[in-house]
Formats: structure tokens, sequence, C-alpha cells
């Protein structure tokens, strides 16, 4: 009759008496174990992109020079609140939009369709365009990202707007390409449970009619453009 020493571990007792009986342990088969490897993997990339950060691809120019056609940025889904996917109502404030933020957002008009602006007017502001120029509350507004390509003055919303009184829980955006830009001037306000995030970083940029080349002027890949932080001064 055996016995087993005292210093046995649990596995080795296991593997022994497997053997005696003729038996081999039970294993996990590989394809199992990378099953359940790629369904966290799927689960947690889901998780953060539902929550945490998500990637977006700019397709026009209404951000520029921000913000050119061909970047890839990443947009900070937690800082504005934990919200319900889908649904996008807060259920865990954390903070709002400043100005200046550059946000992307649901088209008010399509929430299908996601937009990037730059946050211009704040709840229960008063927001007013003069000759192009910007004032909030009746104060001219120092704008340091509008660019401004058109040197006419053209009658209607673009260069002469309001005065409009922004609703509560609601923005005035901007893009920073002011002369070519649909934006609140034309299509409203846009409301905060349509906020998706803060963009915070460029990650990646190409123009279409780019080569292969280490010249920034050429090259299909815009290499300065890497790692570029958007996040307003001060």
């Amino acid at each position: 009759m055996k016995i087993w020493p005292i210093t046995a571990s649990k596995e080795s007792v296991l593997k022994r008496a497997a053997k005696l009986s003729g038996e081999r342990p039970a294993q996990k088969s590989v394809v199992r174990e990378y099953t359940e490897v790629l369904v966290i993997a799927v689960l947690l990339a889901l998780f953060i992109r539902a929550f945490v950060v998500q990637a977006f691809k700019i397709p026009s120019g209404s951000m520029e020079p921000t913000l050119k056609v061909g970047d890839h940025i990443l947009v900070n889904k937690f800082i504005y609140g934990i919200r319900v996917p889908f649904a996008n109502n807060v259920i865990v404030p954390i903070s709002s939009p400043k100005r200046f933020d550059v946000v992307v957002f649901q088209y008010p008009r399509n929430r299908s369709v996601d937009y990037i602006k730059r946050v211009i007017g704040l709840p229960l502001e008063k927001v007013e365009i003069i000759d192009k120029k910007i004032y909030i509350n009746d104060k001219l507004l120092k704008d340091p990202y509008g660019h401004y390509s058109d040197p006419r003055i053209v009658p209607g919303p673009r260069d002469d707007f309001g005065p409009v009184v922004v609703p509560a829980n609601h923005y005035f955006v901007m893009g920073d390409n002011r002369d070519n830009s649909s934006d609140s001037r034309f299509w409203g306000f846009v409301p905060n449970r349509n906020l998706v995030g803060e963009a915070f970083v460029i990650y990646w940029s190409w123009r279409r009619d780019g080569v292969l080349s280490m010249n920034p002027s050429k090259s299909l890949i815009r290499w300065n453009r890497f790692g570029k932080v958007l996040l307003p001064s001060g």
C-alpha cells in the first residue's frame, strides 16, 4: 500500500492518482483557451470604445487648420460623464465642456452622424457675430482659433448672426475654418445629450494626394502631425 509524502502538492497528488487509475488529468482544449482570450479581448475593446476612448477620422476641412482631412484623432468619452450606450444619456456626470474645447457630438438633425466642432458659446450665454467678430454677453471674444479665408463680409449668418441666448444644457459650436463650416450658425445648438467626448490628440495623419516620401510637403503620411495635442491652452 502506497502513501503520499506529506510534502506532496495537491497537483502532484492528482497527477499520481490519475496515473494509478490510468486516467489523464483534465485539460482545457487549445481552442477553448484561445476562444476565452478572444472573447475577453473583444469585451474589453467594446468597453473602452463605449466608455473611455474612441478613434475618429476627419473627412472634411471645416476644422482647418487645426484638423486636416485625413487626420485620425482620439476622443475622450469619459470626460463629460459616463453615458448609456446608444441612448447617450449621462448616468454619472463628471465635467462639462469648456469654451474652446474641440468636441465630437451627434449631429442634432441626424444623431446617427458624428460632427466635430469647437465650443464657443456656453449654456445661457448671449452669442452675437458682427462682421465676423464674435461677442459673448456683449463682450468681444478673444478668438485664437478662428481662421478666415474670405476677406468679404457676406450678408447672412456666416458673418452676421444673432443675438441669441444659448439654452440651458446646450452649446453653440463653430468650425475653426469659419468661412467654410456648417455649424451652430446654420443648424442650431448642440444638446448636452448629443455630446460624445473631447478630442485630445492626433495619432495618425495622411493626405490623399501624397506620395511615399520623407519630404513633409509631398509625403503621403504627415509625420509632423503625429501626437499633436488638441486640448485648448489655458
